[in-house]
This record gives structure tokens, C-alpha cells and sequence, in this order.
């Protein structure tokens, strides 16, 4: 079973989560976590340096950096691109005075968040694993992927699914989508360079190059067992993802990876 990222706590949430200029190109949003945010907020409002920002977020000072680094690359890129900027997301816990032992992976705005702070205080922990998902297999293109099969697992097992309907296409909608419903995991066949960038961004786990049926490959990676491709791709005819569409050719006809 994968281990997961320790959780980041955050203490104020956005009051905006929105932000862009009166004019922009309909271009994906570039997406900005919570604990990103958080760490924007402790060192460029507050002056806390690194060290401080590590005790308060109860993480390492080199993730600190790590994050800070990625939040003022993003956000850097809203204000030269003139692109959206969306809060959401994470890997994070909210402050509240108790401690838990294991920490959901929230997400404001639904019910994720109260269902798992519910859980911490009954010591069970909370993972959330998506597979692109079509008649029960694996889809094999996550840029056109219009099902995710999601699993809800407490402590190692299964504990409830759902297959919902993506919200758009391209691997940065669908990077969002998976972030909003507080997916930390995620299963596919082909993938393209563009769209496991977007992944790690949200901080989403990638078992790519999975192929058969979607309950076995969740139930072989629970056990350990699951075979999968790190260098897994989506590319066809020297054209990736972010060009020519590995769906123009039918992804599922012939091999992503």
C-alpha cells in the first residue's frame, strides 16, 4: 500500500478562492493547493521564515520550501500569463487544537472534510484512490477519460465507491477534478508528460501503463501487488498529450505505453 504524504496543517482557509484578470483566454486554471497557500500567507503576510512556517504547518523546512517554491511559481505564472488562479485542494489537516494520529486528505467546499475529520476521531484512516474507468476496465487515455471509478479505503480496505462523471477534458481540468473530490491516488493506462506534471502539482500519486479490470488493479495495490509502468506515456507518431491527442487516434485500440 502506498504510503501517504504527512498531511500539512493550515489554519486559515481562503475567503476568496478565485482570482483573475477581467480579461483572460479561456485557458485551463492554474491551481494553487491550500497548504500552498498556507505558506504564501505565513511568510509573504505574516514574515515568518521558513523555520517558523515548518512549525506551524508541522512539516520539514524542506518541504516548506518546497511548497513556497511551487505556490510563487504558479503564482508568478497568473500575473505574466494572465491565467485564473483557483485555491483548492491539498494535502492538508485543519487547525483545531486536537491532534489526530492519521489525517484525511480534505477538500472545502463537500463533504469530504467533515466525513473525514469524523474519522480522525475514531483513528481511522482516510485514502481516496480514482481509476479512469470505462465498463468496469481501466481506460487507457487519462486526457479523455469521461468516468473515474473512485474508492473510498479506511485502514488498508475498501469502503465505498462511486463512479463519477468528469467534469471536462484535458489533464488539467481533470487534475482539478480529482483534487476537489480529494483523490490522493491515482490508477491509468497511457498518460501523457503534460498530465502527470498536473498530477504531481496536486500532489496525486500516479500508477500509470494499468491495464484490466478497475477493482482488481485497487485491490492489487492495497496488497502490494500491483504492477505498473513509472515511465508510462500517452504518445503517439513523436506527438504527446499537450498536441496531437492521443485520443484522435483512438487510444484504446492501440497501446499508450
Amino acid at each position: 500500500m502506498p504510503r501517504p504524504q504527512r498531511c500539512r496543517r493550515i489554519c486559515e482557509v481562503p475567503k476568496v478562492d478565485t482570482f483573475g484578470p477581467d480579461r483572460y483566454r479561456e485557458t485551463e486554471p492554474i491551481l494553487l493547493t491550500l497548504d500552498e497557500y498556507e505558506a504564501i500567507r505565513l511568510v509573504d503576510l505574516e514574515g515568518r521564515t521558513h523555520e517558523q512556517c515548518a512549525a506551524q504547518m508541522d512539516v520539514s523546512r524542506s518541504t516548506v520550501q518546497e511548497i513556497y517554491e511551487s505556490a510563487r511559481r504558479k503564482i508568478a505564472a497568473c500575473l505574466v500569463h494572465g491565467r485564473k488562479l483557483v485555491i483548492t485542494g491539498g494535502n492538508y489537516r485543519i487547525c483545531g487544537g486536537q491532534e489526530h494520529r492519521h489525517c484525511g486528505y480534505c477538500c472545502q467546499g463537500s463533504n469530504a472534510g467533515a466525513e473525514n475529520a469524523n474519522n480522525e476521531n475514531k483513528g481511522v484512516f482516510i485514502m481516496k484512490i480514482a481509476v479512469t474507468y470505462e465498463n468496469g476496465q481501466i481506460f487507457q487515455h487519462f486526457g479523455h477519460t469521461e468516468q473515474f471509478k473512485l474508492y473510498e479505503i479506511a485502514d488498508g480496505k475498501v469502503a465505498r465507491t462511486e463512479i463519477a462523471d468528469a467534469n471536462g477534458s484535458g489533464h488539467g481540468a481533470l487534475a482539478g477534478f480529482l483534487m476537489q473530490r480529494g483523490v490522493d491516488t491515482l490508477i491509468c493506462g497511457g498518460i501523457g508528460g503534460g498530465a502527470q506534471a498536473a498530477l504531481a502539482e496536486a500532489g496525486i500519486k500516479l500508477y500509470g501503463g494499468v491495464s484490466g479490470d478497475a477493482d482488481a488493479a485497487v485491490n492489487a495495490l492495497l496488497s502490494g501487488n500491483l504492477g505498473y509502468d513509472p515511465n508510462a506515456r500517452c504518445d503517439h507518431h513523436g506527438h504527446s498529450e499537450g498536441g496531437h491527442s492521443c485520443g484522435d487516434h483512438g487510444c484504446g485500440h492501440h497501446s499508450c505505453h
